[in-house]
């Protein structure tokens, strides 16, 4: 019998303060789900990381951002793994002993190119550098022996762009909770809520504006928002007519899935995305959504979801009428718990564990 794979998962890249971004979520639940299935080690660069993971053997080194960065196997090397999974791409690779599954979650900021401004200068340096063009990422990509995405969307623009020679599979991204038996019971009030960042791209003025076209609604913004972006918003409140909003400048868990339990919809106004955790998130407790009609929307939402044309406030405004129809409401429940069914962290690193398996393989025959 064969012994079973050393897996090391990247986990440098989870929050240290308590409240996961993306890409936190994706490391830590692929880490939960991997860890389920097969014995796995993690790599942190911080102990207060731990509270955002399960409870599984780790070993802390530095973070990503640090300039040795390149050099990172020279640590990981010691931990005689058979492979290493990282939720990015920018992990280091000079002088690796083990197969390598990089993830790219999407090429957004080719189209959008201004960085979050919340990184040093000279990570937003580094970024407008590597969306130069496509040229940065396929060197990355291409010391990978296998590449991982988080959906169909994003892994037909790699291949169409030829970002890589690896093979490219998919991955997807899923809530941290089962999908509940049914929505939470009692009336609905005319509420809508917006869970994500306020990024030009995402278009939450869109949001303000339909929700100004909705008297006696309110729009709740779930997500932590500086100064600058919300006074941006209120000014559209002002000229759009008035929308009730409210900033909730962040949230924990118990209340955002309040906020859901209350809302009649989720909405997200984005004119492009990588996935969308927070449509599988109220999808999960049987929420309905109305998101804008992208190809990636289309694959999370399904059937289940109400769209509208990108940047059409009106639109927006008329799908969640629809949902002040009871009936509507309750199919659209329904439809959205046994959407939210195909997506889970166990069945994700199961379609996870062949290509870390490939890997391995690859960089044997390689070596």
């Amino acid at each position: 019998m064969s012994e079973p794979l050393r897996i090391v998962v990247d986990c440098r890249y989870v929050r240290r303060d308590g409240r996961h971004d993306g890409i936190s979520r994706f490391a830590a639940g692929i880490a939960t789900g991997l860890g389920g299935l097969v014995p796995i080690t993690m790599l942190i660069d911080d102990e207060r990381q731990l509270a955002l993971l399960p409870d599984l053997p780790w070993v802390r080194t530095r973070p990503p951002a640090s300039p040795l960065e390149p050099l990172i196997p020279r640590v990981i090397n010691r931990l005689r793994p058979d492979v290493v999974f990282s939720p990015l791409q920018t992990s280091g690779s000079v002088g690796r002993r083990y197969g390598l599954v990089l993830t790219l979650h999407d090429l957004i900021y080719y189209r959008h190119r201004t960085p979050p401004t919340e990184f040093a200068w000279w990570v937003r340096l580094g970024w407008r550098l590597l969306y130069l063009s496509y040229l940065p990422q396929r060197l990355l990509l291409d010391r990978a022996d296998e590449v991982v995405t988080v959906s169909e969307a994003v892994a037909r623009e790699i291949r169409a762009h030829r970002l890589t020679r690896r093979p490219v599979s998919v991955v997807p991204n899923a809530a941290d909770a089962a999908p509940l038996p049914a929505a939470a019971p009692g009336e609905r009030e005319r509420s809508l809520v917006y869970m994500g960042a306020f990024i030009g791209y995402k278009d939450v003025a869109t949001l303000v504006r339909a929700a100004a076209l909705l008297p006696g609604w309110t729009l709740h913004l779930a997500s932590r928002i500086g100064p600058k972006e919300r006074a941006a918003l209120e000014q559209v409140a002002a000229t759009a007519g008035g929308a009730a909003l409210v900033f909730h400048g962040g949230v924990d868990d118990d209340t955002y899935s309040a906020l859901l339990d209350r809302a009649t919809a989720l909405v997200s106004a984005s004119r492009d995305e990588g996935f969308g955790i927070p449509v599988v998130e109220a999808m999960s407790r049987g929420v309905p959504t109305v998101l804008s009609d992208i190809p990636i929307f289309r694959e999370v939402g399904g059937d289940a979801a109400l769209y509208a044309p990108v940047g059409d406030a009106a639109a927006f405004a008329a799908a969640a009428r629809r949902l002040e129809d009871a009936e509507e409401w309750r199919e659209r429940s329904a439809a959205a718990l046994l959407q939210a069914g195909r997506f889970s962290w166990e069945a994700s690193a199961r379609r996870l564990l062949p290509v870390l398996e490939r890997a391995a393989a690859t960089y044997r025959r390689r070596r």
